[in-house]
Parts: C-alpha cells; sequence; structure tokens
C-alpha cells in the first residue's frame, strides 16, 4: 500500500475565489506583508492585522471547496494507503471538501491564538486587540497562523512522512516559499516518486520526476481518478 504526501498551496483554492499571493488585484495587494504577516507588524499596529484577517476570514467563509478539494478528499477515503494532506493554506476548504484529516502548516483562519500563553480556541467571525483570551484573560489575541519568520507546526511530523513516502505531490504551489519548497528534496532522497500539479511550472518544476499543468478543477480530479482506477 503506497504512502502518499500531498502538498496543497494557494493554487488549489484560487477557483473558490480565495486569492494567491501573486494575482495582481488580490487582498494582499492591498496591504503590505510586513505590516500584516510579520509578528512585528502585528506589535507596531495589532488592529490593522485583525482588520486584514477579518476580512480574509469573511472572504473564507463566503467561498466553496472546489473540485480539487473534493477529488483530495475522495482520495484520503478510497486510497488504500496512507494519505497525509498538508496544506499551507490558512482556510478550511479541505475539511468543508471532506478531507477529515490535514495538517495546516501555516496555521488557520478559524483559530485564535494568545500571544501571552499560548492557548489556542475557536476565533470568532471578528478579532480585536483588545479581545481577551479565555485561558488567561490578557488581551494578547491573535490569529493563529504562521506568519513571515516564525516556524511553520507540524514540522517533525511532516518530515517524517516525507521520508516514509511513496509519492510526494505538490498542487498549486510556487515553489518558492520554505520550508515546503524543500519537500520534493526531502521526499525524492528518501526514495519517493515525485509529481507537481500546477497551472504553470513552479520555481522548483525541475526538482519533479513528473508533472501536468493545468487549472487545478482538472487536473486533479483527472490525477485521483487515475490513481483509483
Amino acid at each position: 500500500m503506497a504512502s502518499v504526501v500531498i502538498l496543497t498551496g494557494a493554487g488549489v483554492s484560487a477557483e473558490s475565489g480565495l486569492g494567491t499571493f501573486r494575482d495582481v488585484d488580490g487582498l494582499w495587494t492591498k496591504y503590505d506583508l510586513n505590516d500584516v504577516a510579520t509578528p512585528e507588524g502585528f506589535a507596531r499596529d495589532p488592529a490593522l492585522v485583525h482588520d486584514f484577517y477579518n476580512a480574509r476570514r469573511a472572504n473564507c467563509r463566503g467561498a466553496a471547496p472546489n473540485a480539487a478539494h473534493r477529488a483530495l478528499a475522495r482520495l484520503q477515503r478510497e486510497h488504500p494507503g496512507r494519505v497525509t494532506l498538508v496544506t499551507q493554506n490558512v482556510d478550511d476548504l479541505h475539511e468543508r471538501g471532506g478531507s477529515d484529516e490535514v495538517w495546516h502548516m501555516h496555521g488557520a483562519l478559524n483559530g485564535a491564538l494568545c500571544a501571552a500563553c499560548g492557548h489556542r480556541w475557536d476565533a470568532p467571525e471578528q478579532m480585536a486587540p483588545s479581545d481577551p483570551c479565555p485561558g488567561c484573560g490578557a488581551p494578547a489575541t491573535r490569529p493563529d497562523v504562521v506568519w513571515f519568520g516564525e516556524m511553520p507546526y507540524l514540522m517533525d511530523e511532516i518530515y517524517a512522512r516525507l521520508e516514509a513516502a511513496d509519492l510526494f505531490v505538490s498542487i498549486g504551489t510556487s515553489g518558492n516559499v520554505y520550508p515546503a519548497a524543500g519537500f520534493v528534496q526531502v521526499a525524492a532522497g528518501a526514495g519517493a516518486q515525485t509529481l507537481e500539479l500546477n497551472l504553470e511550472p513552479s520555481e522548483g518544476a525541475s526538482l519533479f520526476d513528473a508533472a501536468r499543468h493545468g487549472p487545478a478543477t482538472e487536473i486533479v480530479p483527472q490525477w485521483v481518478a487515475e490513481v483509483l482506477a
């Protein structure tokens, strides 16, 4: 039974209306990432950061999972081997598409985190700097997302799965954000076959054994159907 590790990025959710970093007129372009996606930015202006993530949370709640999310959920259900689904995305479209185990290495929009004590809870629709932590009461509430300069979640577990994988598949990623951009080399070094599914070749495309290019809602269901055939 083959062990499959799948990494998904913004490209898997783009067709659901959630923009990628590189969208010309996406939400990201209206803000400086240094202001809204770094610990330093949060320290300078927590209200601005909360406004940004409140908008992202609302955007996410208005989106629906697409055929790529549903196909990956089907693969998890029907594949006889282990399928580990790791995502760089902070949306919950994989879960709403039917996946029951998703490893969010960059955190999740629907989570809140206390910067003072580390307590976690479900994020309300609107968050503000004055919100008290349910655990310690400190007004230190932040989104439970990984910002630039912070360590992604679950890295030890992810590397263990990569080193035991028979197949590594990267879907909808730009291939330029580490440590995720290095996953293909870890998996290949451990003997796994590697495949890229992306709208266009990523920056790390030459590192993969094979690739398919096109919209995620087309190429991901096609690939899943072939694997399960």
